[in-house]
């Protein structure tokens, strides 16, 4: 199987799956959209699991997740390696 079945490893599949369908000319704006997506929910579900308000899970893991995609970007552009 190409992506495993355990819940816990399922939150690459809906990045991965617009990483495979998006069209060339939109694949950033595609995958950066889709990553905050995924970074917001996992945040809010993680929060309810663990008993905390889920605005400010999901406030946290998305501004820390959009802090590391800049700093990635960043070392990536610094490198010549950016992409968009």
């Amino acid at each position: 199987m190409l992506l495993p079945p355990d819940p816990a490893n399922a939150s690459h599949r809906l990045p991965v799956l617009t990483i495979l369908l998006a069209p060339a000319t939109a694949f950033v704006p595609a995958v950066w959209a889709v990553s905050l997506l995924c970074l917001v929910s996992l945040g809010a579900v993680a929060a309810r699991i663990g008993g905390a308000p889920m605005f400010v899970g999901a406030a946290r893991v998305t501004i820390w997740g959009v802090l590391a995609m800049l700093a990635t970007a960043g070392v990536g552009r610094l490198f010549g390696a950016a992409v968009g």
